[in-house]
């Protein structure tokens, strides 16, 4: 694939970075359950060196990812970064031994996160740093979290984190950051099925906000819905391709990161950035959030 703008563009809210709106995840660069080496690791340096080849130039990491492969990955494959890439990384978590997911909330571990993703990604100054609310499962829960984004705040303004931006949060939590700091983007869970972050999107998307849905096909509940098989046939489409550009044309300030440990899947998925839905088209898969899936 040649270099383009897959999907458009988006800038981030006050700020100068523009990044293309079909971006990467690399979660998948890790070994399996997001622990280890990956299976390939000159396959994981090629799916990324492809990703940036292809105009990808936004791409979602974090730390705890291995912990520390992904990052370490990232920088082994594209470092010195191209001009324009904005890495986004994000705090909250850990992996301790046990290949648990921990909290890692104190001021002293957050501190700690943001020098290690510094480290390992080899860097000077984080691009966004998204504070990630660790709940009691995979969505958000309501709780302050105030303490943590005033740490990330405190360490923006001494130049470790350019932007703040939150994962995994209610309305409630995003207003309480914003009175805190300015925050350019939320990362949470949202599909063409789950979508109780309407409101949210609409509301983020008034003020220039990016909104970045993680589990876009899915997650663990891999889409399911005999509308998006009919409808993806009828484009000549795989019906993830078509997932994926529904959500682009759902809002313009959706950016989208699919993870991928293959060359192949990667292009694939790039391919949904140029993936046109007509109204009518639109129409019928929004009907799907409705309707029972088979």
């Amino acid at each position: 694939m040649s270099p383009t703008s897959p999907g458009g563009r988006f800038t981030f809210a006050k700020t100068s970075l523009t990044v293309n709106r079909m971006g990467y995840g690399a979660m998948q660069l890790a070994g399996p359950g997001v622990w280890g080496p990956p299976r390939d690791p000159d396959g994981a340096v090629a799916v990324l060196r492809e990703a940036v080849a292809a105009g990808v130039n936004h791409i979602d990491t974090s730390d705890y990812y291995g912990p520390h492969v992904t990052n370490q990955t990232i920088r082994q494959a594209l470092h010195p970064y191209p001009t324009g890439m904005v890495i986004v990384t994000k705090l909250g978590g850990r992996r301790p031994p046990d290949k648990s997911w921990q909290r890692a909330i104190s001021p002293e571990e957050l501190t700690a996160g943001v020098h290690d993703n510094l480290r390992n990604l080899g860097v000077d100054a984080l691009d966004i740093v998204n504070y990630r609310v660790m709940g009691s499962g995979h969505g958000p829960e309501e709780g302050s979290i105030a303490e943590q984004v005033t740490v990330l705040a405190s360490l923006q303004r001494k130049g470790l984190i350019r932007h703040i931006g939150l994962s995994n949060v209610t309305a409630t939590q995003v207003a309480e950051a914003q009175a805190i700091t300015s925050i350019v983007c939320v990362q949470n869970a949202y599909n063409l099925i789950y979508r109780q972050d309407d409101a949210m999107i609409d509301d983020l998307a008034r003020q220039g906000i990016a909104y970045v849905p993680f589990f876009p096909l899915g997650g663990f509940a891999p889409l399911q819905s005999s509308i998006l098989s009919s409808v993806a046939g009828r484009l000549g489409a795989t019906p993830m391709q078509v997932a994926l550009a529904w959500l682009l044309h759902r809002s313009a300030n959706i950016l989208l990161i699919p993870g991928t440990s293959s060359v192949a899947h990667l292009r694939e998925n790039l391919a949904a950035g140029q993936l046109t839905l007509s109204p009518e088209t639109l129409a019928e898969l929004d009907g799907i959030a409705a309707a029972p899936t088979h």
